[in-house]
């Protein structure tokens, strides 16, 4: 077999500035210094013949070249890897550390308590650094940065190679009215629907959200009586009032006003939530890291 001289260390190098989108970062994750890194994209430059890397105020952006080369580079580096490297076995009973994992708020919510609980019977010295986020991307940023592990939350507006994902919760809408209204007796029509007072949960403070776009899709408008960013507000909300909402089920049934609330379907389609759990491809092969993220997953499973 015969590669041309072509040094087997600058894909490794290339797979790192992939990953990183940095050129001190790729530096560290190779463990080699930052001049050696900036003479390796140098030399995958002449030896692709394509710039690869174009520095911008968000860092180095791959050329389409470099987004070719990604996948089957990353690839078959973990298949030597997995051929000549023999990684330790993770002991989750033994082991002494913490995983940094972001949430949203609906996992913070739904997942987090059974994870813990999880946790300390598989993995007693196990602790978890939990960091929040709102926005889809914000949690790329986060893992870009290395502050955190992994992440759950809706999927990543613009994921690419470097960030991973795999769906692991879903659910779906339910519209609510406090057990003592009068539609909870006579049901939830759309002419009952678009009579009532709605609250908008929104995290980003937009005025116009998904059930509004169905609805105008049907030429139909309902009536905005208040918004607010935190989700897990509104049952309670609406079981004090005579206010309606539509939020995912679990929020509903989790809440602890959950016996005051009637749970109808929506009078208007509306799709699944899917909820994915997101990773960097830095970490993407750590004994550790494929444990956390596969436990998670697990638990997520049993909801």
């Amino acid at each position: 077999m015969d590669f041309h001289g072509i040094d087997l260390n600058l894909l490794v190098a290339f797979d790192a500035l992939m990953s990183e989108r940095n050129v001190t970062r790729a530096a560290t994750q190779v463990g080699v210094s930052q001049p050696a890194m900036s003479a390796a994209l140098s030399r995958l430059r002449k030896l692709f013949g394509d710039p690869l890397f174009l520095r911008s105020a968000d860092g180095l952006l791959p050329t389409a070249r470099a987004r070719d080369l990604s996948e089957p580079i990353a690839q078959a580096l973990r298949q030597i890897e997995s051929t000549l490297v023999k990684k330790p076995q993770f002991a989750p009973e033994k082991a002494s550390l913490t995983f940094k994992l972001g949430l949203s708020d609906y996992p913070a919510f739904v997942l987090l308590p059974s994870l813990l609980q999880a946790l300390g019977k598989k993995a007693p010295g196990v602790s978890l650094n939990v960091y929040a986020f709102n926005d889809r991307d914000h949690a790329v940023d986060l893992l870009d940065a290395g502050a955190i592990d992994a992440a759950i939350g809706v999927p990543p507006t613009h994921a690419d190679g470097r960030i991973l994902t795999r769906p692991i919760l879903r659910d779906e809408f339910v519209t609510i009215v406090a057990s003592d209204h009068p539609a909870a007796r006579r049901g939830m029509s759309m002419k009952t629907y678009l009579e009532l007072s709605h609250v908008l949960v929104s995290p980003e403070g937009e005025l116009y959200g998904i059930v509004d776009q169905a609805l105008a899709q049907q030429g139909k408008k309902r009536k905005l009586a208040l918004t607010l960013p935190q989700m897990f507000a509104v049952p309670t909300i609406v079981a004090r009032t005579s206010m309606t909402a539509t939020v995912m089920k679990r929020v509903a049934l989790h809440s602890p006003v959950g016996c005051r609330l009637v749970l109808f379907p929506p009078p208007v389609a509306l799709p699944e939530v899917v909820f994915d759990l997101i990773w960097h491809r830095r970490s993407d092969s750590h004994p550790a890291q494929l444990w956390f993220r596969g436990f998670i997953a697990q638990c997520a499973s049993s909801l």
